[in-house]
């Protein structure tokens, strides 16, 4: 019997979007982004998924690189971070994200069980093939899928009929899994079985769905998705 599929969001659930700039702030001559790294960070993500809703409300589409670089800007600009060189490192370290230390054996135990694994993300293809090639689980997964085939951010409804579209399988025989709150609930709501990975101990967003499992990192979908 075939096992139910396995889709992750990329950002933030595989790869470690504080990676970049954690991994700037350590490297010689960037003394004043190791003071800040942290809320710039943060304040570049925040505004980067910020910018993904509003452009699926007005419909101004651009893709997630674009996005990526319009909040990396609005963020330096707080923090009083000016230089094009670290602009430019920022971006290049964006391309090459660590993925979380327990991704690899996860993935591995999820296709050793037979689950078919994929990814459904904001991402643009290019940036998420760099993503899947620097974290070396290229092979652990069956398909990457980027709303740029249906030219509207997550969480258009638009976006999760891909899963179905790939998949051949009606919402309820998925398992979803997103680090983002607002991800996970909207994902509930369609009809995926869902689990929230909230790495940050964070309230759950008041949205119209409610996570299934909600779990500190992946190691626990493999026992899930059984």
């Amino acid at each position: 019997m075939t096992k139910i599929p396995c889709v992750f969001d990329a950002y933030g659930t595989l790869f470690d979007v504080a990676a970049s700039a954690r991994q700037a702030a350590d490297e010689p001559g960037q003394e004043a982004l190791a003071r800040t790294w942290q809320p710039l960070a943060a304040d570049w993500r925040t505004k980067q998924l910020e910018y993904t809703w509003l452009r699926a409300v007005t419909g101004d589409h651009a893709d997630f690189w674009q996005v990526t670089q319009d909040g990396l800007d609005w963020a330096m600009e707080r923090h009083g971070l000016s230089a094009p060189e670290l602009r430019a490192r920022l971006l290049a370290l964006y391309r090459e994200l660590a993925a979380y230390p327990e991704v690899p054996k996860m993935l591995r135990a999820l296709k050793a069980a037979g689950h078919p694994c994929a990814i459904l993300s904001n991402g643009s293809p290019g940036m998420l093939a760099d993503a899947v090639a620097s974290a070396g689980v290229g092979d652990l997964l069956d398909a990457v899928l980027s709303v740029e085939d249906v030219g509207v951010f997550k969480p258009a409804r638009v976006v999760y009929d891909m899963v179905g579209a790939r998949f051949g399988t009606a919402p309820g025989d998925v398992l979803f899994v997103s680090s983002n709150g607002w991800d996970v609930c909207c994902g509930a709501a369609y009809g995926f079985r869902t689990a929230w990975v909230n790495r940050s101990g964070l309230p759950l967003d008041r949205l119209p769905g409610r996570p299934d499992h909600v779990i500190p990192d992946l190691t626990a979908i493999p026992e899930i998705a059984a």
